[in-house]
């Protein structure tokens, strides 16, 4: 889905590399009928997610999303979780249009985007211990050994999240790269303060519910590329 860097020390680093894309008409109208009810915009200051979304009796659980890519599988999961709210993070113009025209269309209320680096978004707006969950699927698996320091799942990135996270809230990473996921595998497995949900003795979870399979995802399934998900639960 979306290009996602290496996310630790130097500051330098983002968690996303910047590619160009066509915008179509249809995000472009998007992003100026509802755009401002949708769009936040990067703040050096910590969100009040009760004031971001509409109001209900009592808070519902929030969910982040590192690189939405088109938004597809987003926009699946929001209107399937109609109860739980979703911060989500894409650099990408297209991406921010499609997921915007997806909004629009099904007239989704759930969501709010911030089109900044997700790692300094989750920095400096998102409250310690304010998520019930992390996404991250797909994100660029960087195929060549020299550049595999560039992943985006990280030990020192897991453990910038973790304060971020309530007790008992889940990450959950998808990839279609296996060594990618053997690496997220063994970051998660080593981090004492997350817990594998997966019974199963590879250690990669059963893909839940919720996650749609994307044209993207099925077209490679077809090919017999395979598709780890991996689901670690904060102890």
């Amino acid at each position: 889905m979306s290009n996602l860097l290496e996310t630790s020390h130097p500051r330098s680093i983002r968690s996303f590399v910047k590619r160009s894309g066509r915008v179509t008409t249809g995000q472009l109208k998007a992003r100026q009928e509802i755009g401002a009810d949708y769009l936040l915009s990067y703040s050096t200051e910590e969100l009040d997610s009760s004031l971001i979304f509409p109001a209900t009796a009592q808070l519902p659980p929030l969910v982040f999303e590192i690189g939405f890519g088109m938004g597809e599988a987003t926009a699946s999961i929001a209107q399937t979780l109609p109860q739980t709210n979703f911060i989500c993070c894409e650099v990408h113009d297209p991406g921010v249009g499609a997921l915007l025209k997806r909004i629009g269309e099904s007239g989704i209320k759930n969501i709010r985007i911030i089109q900044h680096d997700a790692v300094e978004v989750l920095e400096h707006m998102i409250k310690d211990q304010s998520l019930d969950g992390l996404h991250i699927f797909f994100p660029d698996p960087w195929h060549k050994k020299k550049h595999n320091k560039r992943r985006l799942i990280q030990p020192t990135f897991i453990q910038s999240v973790l304060p971020k996270l309530k007790e008992g809230a889940y990450i959950h990473c998808a990839t279609d790269w296996e060594a990618y996921a053997v690496q997220m595998l063994e970051v998660l497995s080593e981090e004492k303060a997350l817990k594998n949900t997966s019974p199963d003795s590879s250690g990669y979870a059963v893909k839940p519910d919720y996650r749609p399979l994307t044209k993207f995802e099925n077209r490679g399934l077809k090919l017999g590329h395979g598709v780890w998900d991996l689901v670690f639960t904060k102890v």
